[in-house]
C-alpha cells in the first residue's frame, strides 16, 4: 500500500483529502506544520507528499528543499504562474491549484506514483535506509542528504550495485576508474574510511564491511 505524506494545517482540508485518498487504497499521514514535516520525513519515508505553501512555521517553499527523493505536488490557492514555474524548477513534480476537483488530483497523484516506478527501476539504488540516485548523485540515509566526494560515491554505487557480492580491491580499482581517477590502490582505504565515517554520522552503524585479503562488501550487520 503506498504511502502519502499529506502536509496542511487546514484541518477540514486535510480530513477531506485523507477521506479521499483512504478510500482510494492509499495509507495517509499527515502533518500539520513545516517543521512537524520534517520531523515526520526523517521518521518515515513517504511514497508522495502532497504539500500546502501557507503553513506555520517553515513555510511550503522553506521546506520543498528538504524533500529528497520523495514526488511532491504542492496543493495552493496561489494561482500566479511564476510561483508555479519557481516550485515546479526547485523540486515540485507538480502543482494542483486549490479549490480543485478530486479526480483530478488522485488521476495526477497516480501519474507520479507511476513515473517513481519507472524511474526507481533506473536510477534509485537502495540499501536498507541507504539511498543513492544515479541520476542526481543525490546519497542520503534516513532521509538525511550525505555530500561525499566524487571517488566516495563512485566506491559507494559500486558496492550498491552488487549489494550481496564481495567487491575485490582490483576490481573496485577497475571499475571506479571510469568515474573517477583519484583513487588509487594506496589510497583506496583512506577514501574508504572517509566514506564509512560520513554514512555513519546519522545512522550509527557500518553500511561497509572488509572482508579480509580480498575486499568490501555491503554490510548487513546493524549493529556497527
Amino acid at each position: 500500500m503506498k504511502n502519502i505524506l499529506i502536509i496542511d494545517d487546514d484541518i477540514h482540508i486535510g480530513n477531506m483529502l485523507e477521506e479521499t485518498l483512504t478510500k482510494d487504497g492509499y495509507h495517509v499521514s499527515r502533518a500539520y506544520s513545516g517543521t512537524e514535516a520534517i520531523y515526520v520525513l526523517s521518521e518515515t519515508r513517504p511514497d508522495l507528499v502532497l504539500l500546502d505553501l501557507m503553513l506555520p512555521g517553515l513555510n511550503g517553499e522553506e521546506l520543498l528543499p528538504h524533500i529528497k527523493g520523495i514526488p511532491v505536488i504542492v496543493v495552493s490557492a496561489k494561482i500566479d504562474i511564476d510561483s508555479k514555474v519557481d516550485l515546479l524548477l526547485n523540486g515540485a513534480a507538480d502543482y494542483v491549484t486549490k479549490p480543485f476537483h478530486t479526480k483530478e488530483l488522485l488521476a495526477r497523484i497516480s501519474v507520479q506514483l507511476r513515473n517513481v516506478v519507472s524511474s526507481k527501476t533506473a536510477s534509485i539504488l537502495t540499501f536498507d535506509n541507504l539511498t543513492l540516485d544515479t541520476n542526481t548523485h543525490i546519497v542520503t540515509v534516513d532521509n538525511h542528504e550525505i555530500r561525499l566526494t566524487r571517488t566516495e560515491y563512485a566506491i559507494l554505487k559500486l558496492l550498491m550495485q552488487n549489494p550481496t557480492q564481495v567487491i575485490t580491491k582490483s576490481s573496485l580499482l577497475d571499475h571506479i576508474s571510469e568515474d573517477t581517477p583519484d583513487c588509487t590502490e594506496s589510497s583506496l582505504k583512506m577514501h574508504i574510511s572517509n566514506l564509512r565515517k560520513k554514512l555513519r554520522e546519522f545512522h550509527n552503524r557500518d553500511y561497509i564491511e572488509s572482508v579480509w585479503g580480498i575486499g568490501f562488501k555491503m554490510s548487513n550487520s546493524s549493529d556497527g
